[in-house]
């Protein structure tokens, strides 16, 4: 699987991950086991900062603990979302996408929440068949496919609209009464 470059240098967290998947996409190589132990690192790491700063915001008197809450991502915001959805009870409602992780599956079964998600038919980084079948993965009853013509970084501007109404439909806000 083909994936953006990786820049930066190794953490003592990483073991290497980053360098070995640059020495990879150099040689036009798979990236192997390094990718999905590289994205864990990182997301080991991310989810904790997620969570106190969704602490930290709920205790702001305009959101509050009780208003719920959401989560956009795509591409690899995707890839950590689903991570962070699976673990974080707040998140009732996301739009993810553009990722296609067969090493996501399992936690992506763990997903219960209704999910809109994006397909670009023909991202060269995330192959059609992986896309769907982390799709179908979702374990949640209320998911929607959203499949799109071109390319990774070709994702219409009307789907922004379709996450707008998505969010306003499961988590309120102006309009929700006309749209549900």
């Amino acid at each position: 699987m083909r994936r953006a470059p990786v820049t930066g240098r190794t953490t003592p967290r990483s073991g290497g991950s980053v360098e070995l998947i640059q020495e990879r996409e150099t040689a036009g190589e798979p990236l192997g086991p390094a990718w999905p132990a590289l994205n864990e690192t990182v997301a080991s790491q991310l989810i904790p900062d997620w969570q106190t700063t969704l602490d930290a915001l709920q205790r702001l008197d305009p959101v509050g603990d009780s208003r719920p809450v959401g989560y956009y991502g795509l591409s690899q915001a995707g890839e950590m979302g689903i991570r962070l959805i699976a673990a974080e009870p707040r998140i009732t409602a996301a739009v993810l996408g553009l990722i296609g992780s067969d090493w996501l599956t399992d936690t992506a079964a763990r997903i219960t929440i209704p999910v809109e998600f994006v397909l670009q038919w023909d991202d060269e980084g995330n192959p059609r068949d992986s896309v769907m079948k982390l799709f179908a993965a979702l374990g949640s009853a209320e998911k929607t496919l959203h499949a799109n013509p071109g390319s990774h970084f070709r994702v219409p501007s009307f789907e922004i609209d379709s996450s707008i109404r998505f969010f306003v439909r499961h988590l309120g806000g102006p309009g929700a009464d006309s749209l549900v």
